[in-house]
Formats: structure tokens, sequence, C-alpha cells
């Protein structure tokens, strides 16, 4: 098991990150009007519904929030013995000339974004895609950047984030984690 090396954002921290985050989106897309909110399941699922709340609350205005299951459009899971779980894509509204929020909760490779941009685009032709991340901790393997990012957290390719938010884990906290001791990796 991994060992806590910094806790990068406690819950007072979580909740002005939020706040942060869904004021920049209001202001960069000049209001809510157009605005369509969509998070990457699990986490980023969750972290949309904080977000769009937040701007609901300041702009008093009902957001359309839909979550992403990215599962089949990943390009990892080829020759994995285990199936995959598919959770299911829920987005009941028409996303064509929205300006599409999507949210994930660690921005690092580019993958999983990779794979949302793809099911995005099969479900129709926004005006224009945003990313939103609540960390990123860099290391790309794709030339894909965040909009808004909550936090940049530079870390070594061993290190891991941990975003742990009440609605899955009982708090609300973003950890960096050791690196997994040779032992543990077998």
């Amino acid at each position: 098991m991994r060992e806590l090396k910094a806790t990068i954002i406690d819950e007072g921290g979580f909740g002005r990150t939020i706040t942060r985050l869904a004021h920049e989106i209001v202001e960069k897309n000049k209001g809510p009007e157009s605005l369509a909110i969509v998070g990457i399941k699990t986490r980023g699922e969750f972290l949309a519904k904080r977000i769009a709340k937040k701007i609901e609350e300041v702009e008093d205005i009902m957001l359309p929030i839909g979550s992403l299951d990215i599962t089949l459009y990943r390009d990892d899971l080829i020759g994995k013995l285990d199936q995959p779980e598919f959770k299911g894509t829920d987005i009941l509204f028409d996303i064509t000339d929205k300006n599409v929020i999507l949210i994930d909760d660690v921005l690092f490779t580019g993958r999983t974004i990779r794979a949302a941009l793809d099911e995005l685009i099969e479900l129709g032709r926004p005006e224009t895609i945003q990313l939103a991340v609540l960390v990123d901790r860099g290391h790309r393997q794709l030339p894909i950047k965040a909009d808004y990012v909550g936090k940049n957290v530079p870390t070594s390719p061993g290190e891991s984030i941990r975003v742990h938010m009440k609605e899955v884990d009982g708090e609300d906290a973003v950890l960096l984690m050791y690196p997994e001791k040779p032992e543990e990796a077998r």
C-alpha cells in the first residue's frame, strides 16, 4: 500500500477550489446560458454536479448536467483479461451548439480525456468543449491541456494523486502518495 506523502488540498481548500472553478467557467463563457456540464465517471461526475450547483446558486439558472462512462472508448483495455465494468453514459440533452464543460478529477497522460472527446463527438457537435480538472499532475502522452485547473501538482512518474470525495470516500481531500515500494509492486 502506498504511503501518504502530502495532503495537497484539504476539505476547506476543496470547497474553495470548486467555487473558483465555477466562477472562472462563467466568466470565460460570458455567463452560463450556453453551458452544459459533463463529468467523467466516477469522481468527475461528482465534481461536475458540485460545480454546476455552485454556478446555479450564483447565476440563478438550471444547467444541463450529464455524465460519461468512457469504458468502451479507452485505448488501454485492449488485451486485458478482465471484463471492464460499464456504468453507462447519462446525457439526456442535445449538446449541439452548447459550450460543453468536460470535468474530471485528475489530468495525467490525457488518454482519459481523449476517450471522453471521442464519445462526446459521437453525441453531437458542440460549439466548444472546454476541460476543467481538479488536479493537473503533468506527464502528458497526448497533446491535451485543461482550460480550468484547480491545482497544478508536479509529480514524479511513480507518485500518484488520490482524490477523495465525500460521495465516494466519505471525505474531501487531494492526496499525493509516495511511489510503490518494489516489494509492493509484485
